[in-house]
């Protein structure tokens, strides 16, 4: 502007008065469109922001434009970090087992990861901005939002209809933002429910042959007793005792057959003179009570811990004798199917079971008929013992019964362990 006004003076200086105020307003005029021009320019450019396309520019307008594009510079190498920033933190709790929900001061969803969505039923793409107390209706986990005490994690079952377990804890964070952790401990609360039924069973199971050996132990000690009375007596305390070892042998087994998930022996196991062994000790165990049956449709050889496959397989049949009346039918049979698998059945004709209780066969302590399992001797732990073996070998147990005609407990073996050596028959 000093400049315009000098010029307009020597105009001025040069000519007369009126020469000079119109070159000062055409030199004021000039100035005016420069600029606006350069503002149109930089107005354009704003409105399409783009790095690459930086306008030209002389004096003012080019330094200008230089700490525009250094500025715009610096925001942009900010948001591209802002946005990996972001990215690695939802790339970081998609891999967590947990889920996570971030929330706003009125619990508002923000973002979830899988496992949240899964877990509670929420969806990033229809979710987002819905109050999650409106998604997750259950009442202790809406008492929990609400309560503004979220120290300790709480734990909340069957969310949204389902038998999930969740533990869920909310913690705040930035300046009003919460994050709801969730943790599915279903399994978990499973194993805990089974320690605790283990414990109780345990306890139940050893605490009946302890009150009955303290009973008559007091018996013998404050009582006067004839020479019978005493054998018999001790003959019962010895029965208890008996019981105890075979519940506390039983568990032992069981202990070390869950210390490992496969076995690593590879005994090549005869399964000719095995079912024969078998059948051999069936007719010792039945005392001529039931007809034995043995038949071995392929004597051929199994790979395996014999130790432990002999076990699983006595267990099978000591079941068989202990629940079929005297005069039934006792079946073992080792037999090869179509697929090369090999199948070890017991198959009795004894009361059978009905439908309901073979899924939960297998559970330790288990009982169809707790007085008569009591009656036969059983420990309640023999089936829990077959299923582990069998897992240990990949095969499978299945388990088929009819109330009053009969069971049969097979256990079939995948091809891998096996070794074909022909068929032949065992006999009766």
């Amino acid at each position: 502007m000093l400049g315009i006004g000098g010029l307009a003076w020597l105009f001025a200086a040069i000519g007369d008065a009126s020469s000079g105020w119109t070159a000062a307003v055409l030199m004021l005029g000039g100035w005016v469109l420069y600029h606006q021009f350069y503002l149109h320019k930089t107005m354009a450019w704003l409105e399409d922001f783009q790095l690459d396309k930086v306008p030209h520019g002389s004096g003012h307008w080019e330094a200008m434009y230089a700490k525009l594009y250094k500025l715009a510079t610096s925001g942009e190498r900010r948001r591209k970090q802002l946005a990996e920033t972001v990215k690695d933190f939802r790339s970081a709790t998609e891999a967590m087992p947990d889920g996570v929900v971030t929330l706003d001061e009125d619990n508002q969803i923000i973002y979830a990861n899988e496992q949240a969505e899964e877990q509670l039923g929420i969806s990033n793409e229809k979710d987002v901005g819905r109050n999650l107390i409106n998604i997750v209706r259950h009442p202790e986990f809406v008492s929990y939002l609400h309560s503004s005490v979220w120290d300790e994690a709480i734990v909340i079952r069957g969310v949204r209809g389902s038998n999930r377990v969740l533990q869920v804890q909310l913690i705040p964070y930035g300046t009003r933002q919460r994050m709801l952790m969730t943790r599915d401990i279903t399994q978990l609360d499973r194993l805990e429910t089974t320690r605790r039924d283990f414990v109780a069973n345990v306890s139940h199971e050893l605490k009946t042959p302890l009150t009955v050996l303290s009973g008559f132990l007091e018996t013998m000690r404050e009582l006067p007793l004839s020479d019978a009375q005493r054998a018999q007596y001790l003959g019962l305390m010895h029965a208890q005792a008996h019981r105890m070892q075979n519940i506390v042998e039983d568990l032992l087994v069981l202990s070390k057959l869950e210390s490992t998930a496969a076995t690593s022996q590879q005994d090549q196991i005869q399964m000719g003179p095995l079912i024969e062994r078998l059948c051999h000790d069936a007719k010792g165990m039945s005392r001529e009570q039931h007809q034995i049956i043995c038949e071995c449709k392929d004597d051929g050889v199994l790979i395996g811990a014999e130790d432990e496959l002999s076990s699983a397989f006595s267990n099978l049949i000591s079941n068989a004798i202990r629940y079929t009346p005297a005069g039934g039918t006792i079946r073992i049979s080792w037999i090869v199917g179509a697929d090369g698998s090999g199948s070890f059945s017991v198959n009795d004709t004894g009361p059978g079971i009905e439908s309901q209780h073979i899924p939960r066969l297998t559970e330790r302590f288990y009982r169809v008929d707790r007085s008569r399992s009591r009656e036969t001797g059983g420990t309640g732990l023999g089936l829990a013992i077959v299923k582990h073996v069998t897992t240990r070998h990949q095969a499978q147990l299945v388990i088929e019964s009819e109330v009053g005609k009969g069971s049969t407990f097979s256990i079939v073996f995948p091809e891998k362990r096996r070794v074909s050596r022909g068929a032949e028959g065992v006999g009766d």
